[in-house]
């Protein structure tokens, strides 16, 4: 049997890793930073380890909101989507990703982006 993306990323552990660089990157980023300015980081991260996870196929189980409920009402731009894309891709480069597994997230993440953008 094939590995899960979740095996092969490494698990929770490395997959929180990757979570918490990513929302770092995001939270310093001069396109996604105001929106993250005042916000609950650790829970964030928290939050987005478990979405990650669980939609990769991990055990572990989503205790927030849904993504349309999530983002209802932020206006997110075009702009800031691609931001907060690159943002998680160098995030996993930088944690030795393989390319082919990057790309498994990126086409997992663009499949989400009318949850977030809401078009």
């Amino acid at each position: 049997m094939a590995a899960t993306l979740y095996e092969r990323l490494g698990g929770a552990e490395r997959i929180a890793a990757i979570v918490e660089e990513s929302i770092d990157r995001h939270a310093v980023n001069p396109v996604l930073g105001p929106r993250f300015r005042g916000k609950d980081l650790p829970r964030l991260k928290q939050l987005g380890t478990q979405f990650f996870c669980a939609g990769i196929g991990g055990p572990q189980r989503y205790a927030g909101r849904d993504l349309r409920t999530a983002h209802a009402g932020m206006n997110i731009s075009e702009q800031e989507f691609l931001a907060t894309m690159d943002d998680i891709v160098a995030a996993l480069e930088a944690h030795g990703v393989a390319r082919p597994d990057v790309d498994e997230v990126v086409a997992i993440l663009y499949s989400l982006k009318g949850d977030v953008l809401r078009i």
